[in-house]
């Protein structure tokens, strides 16, 4: 076939035989080609496909971030700066309270005491305080010193303390111990002092020849009795007031408050004791207690008197068939079944103590159980023996952040004693009022505190008074202070849970809820911190609004996954379509270029024939 591309015009035939041919046959289009060389287009290509294929391509374009937005995961941005920054300042500024010490030194000699004495009794206790252990809760403390003679009063600069001269004199000392603790908190008027608890301690010059003694009073002072000289009564206050009014008598080494420990006390700043009294076998014999008239009443002031550290609840009940779930064994020298230390944590059984039916816990309030056990006959008596062989004089123990067990064992009962097959009996007001003496006991060391003091460190006869409320006023202000602490470090280490965990998933729900809680727990730990009054109300509203962020239900209820697993979901069923039409796109899109470079060839040869 001939070309028509160019100037070439088709070759006339040779010969009459051809021309004949040649008329017989139709006439050679001038599309017509040789070889492999493409036809050339005589017409403009369309671009109705192209615009199809495109307008399909462009739909899944536009709808693509209509996807994203469908599947957007709503995310409250949380202030992990602010959480950083104050975990930073809670580690290199631990949260501490100011503190006042006042010493009092009553002499009985004439005379007016010298104006310079007080001020070179306060500088000598003020060098003390590097005796403070790092884990106390104290912060700047004050020290200010009163001397009083027969002849009058002198201060130092700063007096922290309401002493009015005259009140007190060094014989009222000879009082009974209890009336001279009574004098002294009506004439110190309580020891809170612009905000900041005042501990004083009085030196009571008293030459009998008895020796020195020191009394803890129940409220926020003690005072020393004896003859001592200047060095002596400054090594006696500092010991007092460090060993016991900030440090509760804690020793080296001991576990107690102040050693890192939380207090069971709910987030919620509520608390519920539980007293339960468990009949292991009614078979035997069946108890009842007068809880409701007997128990409630002793314990009331000490519901009152922790109150300002945590709001406290009561109930009881009487369970039956409650065998314990350790193993005791006989001794006849004890005349008893004895328990060992190495099987009380198998003592508690909880598949038949069904303690945990409290209707007073509400939230996440914290529910501490106190149980009176009443062994079987077989079991009767049942001894708690203590790791150096001596049997436990309270036939007690405690369990940390549980509660507390008593082994109580029937009047009469003996070893191969009878059963009595069921008598109904009451455990006497004594005997409650006993039982319960050991509850209050187990309360104060489940807090951290000791439940009875020893003069250990101390080189002089120690007292302490014992206050009908279960905690002494000094007592309690160690509790206040280690609580706001601990509510401010759980506050800190629940934000900084939360924080750790919305950035390790990124497909993560945050409610604005949550990021308001945040917002709301960091400005209540910021103020906690700052304002050492507000301390334990603040600090409870603190950790409460942390703990309700990170249990949030938004949170709870939904399972995340990773941004692979979000893509697995899709990939299945949008990449298939959308590869097709890309490829369609592309091909569409070659195909019309290749035919508008022929067009293009096409108009070219057109114009070099017509030139030509």
């Amino acid at each position: 076939m001939a070309e028509i591309a160019g100037d070439e015009t088709p070759p006339l035939p040779s010969s009459s035989g051809a021309e004949e041919s040649s008329l017989l046959s139709s006439p050679p289009s001038p599309t017509a080609t040789s070889g492999d060389e493409p036809p050339p287009r005589t017409r403009k290509p369309g671009t109705k496909r192209l615009v199809l294929t495109a307008s399909v391509l462009l739909s899944f374009l536009v709808g693509l971030p209509l996807l994203l937005k469908s599947t957007e995961i709503h995310r409250s941005p949380l202030p992990s700066d602010a959480i950083a920054d104050l975990s930073r300042r809670l580690q290199s500024h631990p949260p501490s309270f100011p503190c006042g010490l006042h010493a009092v030194f009553l002499r009985s000699g004439p005379g007016s005491p010298v104006a310079s004495l007080a001020d070179q009794l306060e500088r000598a206790i003020s060098t003390q305080h590097h005796l403070l252990p790092a884990s106390s809760t104290a912060g700047n403390i004050s020290v200010s010193v009163t001397v009083q003679s027969d002849g009058g009063c002198t201060s130092s600069a700063a007096a922290a303390s309401p002493w009015r001269c005259g009140l007190v004199s060094a014989a009222d000392s000879f009082h009974d111990d209890e009336v001279f603790d009574e004098l002294l908190h009506s004439a110190l008027g309580g020891g809170d002092g612009d905000g900041m608890k005042v501990y004083t301690i009085v030196i009571a010059e008293d030459d009998d020849g008895k020796g020195t003694r020191v009394v803890i009073g129940k409220h926020r002072h003690a005072w020393v009795v004896g003859k001592v000289d200047e060095a002596e009564a400054v090594s006696l206050i500092s010991k007092v007031f460090i060993k016991y009014f900030m440090n509760g008598g804690i020793e080296e080494g001991e576990t107690g408050i102040g050693k890192g420990e939380f207090m069971p006390v709910g987030s919620d700043g509520n608390v519920v004791l539980s007293f339960s009294l468990l009949n292991a076998d009614p078979n035997d014999w069946v108890y009842d207690w007068e809880f409701k008239n007997i128990g409630e009443r002793i314990l009331t002031p000490v519901v009152e008197a922790l109150q300002p550290v945590a709001d406290i609840n009561i109930e009881s009940q009487v369970l039956y068939h409650t065998p314990k779930s350790s193993y005791s064994y006989s001794d006849d020298k004890l005349g008893g079944n004895v328990l060992s230390m190495g099987d009380i944590p198998f003592f508690v059984n909880s598949n038949e103590w069904h303690l945990d039916t409290s209707i007073s816990a509400t939230g996440r309030s914290k529910v501490l159980q106190f149980v009176v056990y009443i062994p079987s006959a077989r079991e009767c008596p049942l001894y708690l023996q203590l790791p150096d062989g001596e049997l436990s004089k309270t036939n007690a123990f405690i369990s940390p952040m549980w509660g507390g067990v008593v082994i109580w064992n029937p009047p009469g009962c003996s070893l191969g004693s009878k059963k009595a097959h069921g008598t109904q009996r009451q455990m006497s007001s004594q005997e409650l009022m006993e039982t319960l003496e050991i509850f209050i006991g187990q309360l104060r060391q489940l807090f951290g505190l000791k439940p009875n003091y020893h003069a250990q460190g101390m080189d002089v006869a120690t007292k302490f008074l014992v206050s009908e409320k279960g905690f002494a006023q000094w007592e309690l202000d160690l509790l206040y202070r280690h609580h706001a602490c601990s509510n401010l470090l759980s506050c800190v280490a629940t934000l900084e849970s939360l924080s750790s965990l919305v950035q390790s998933l990124p497909r993560m729900i945050v409610m604005d809820e949550i990021g308001r809680q945040v917002e709301l727990s960091l400005e209540a730990a910021s103020l906690a911190q700052r304002n050492a009054t507000l301390g334990i109300v603040s600090a409870t509203r603190a950790r409460a609004l942390a703990e309700d962020a990170f249990f949030h239900p938004s949170i709870m209820s939904i399972s995340y996954a990773s941004v692979e697993h979000y893509f697995a979901i899709y990939m299945p069923f949008f990449a298939p379509v959308c590869l097709h039409v890309l490829l369609a796109a592309i091909k569409e899109l070659k195909r019309y270029k290749v035919e508008r470079a022929k067009y293009s060839a096409f108009l070219a040869s057109q114009s070099q024939a017509t030139t030509s």
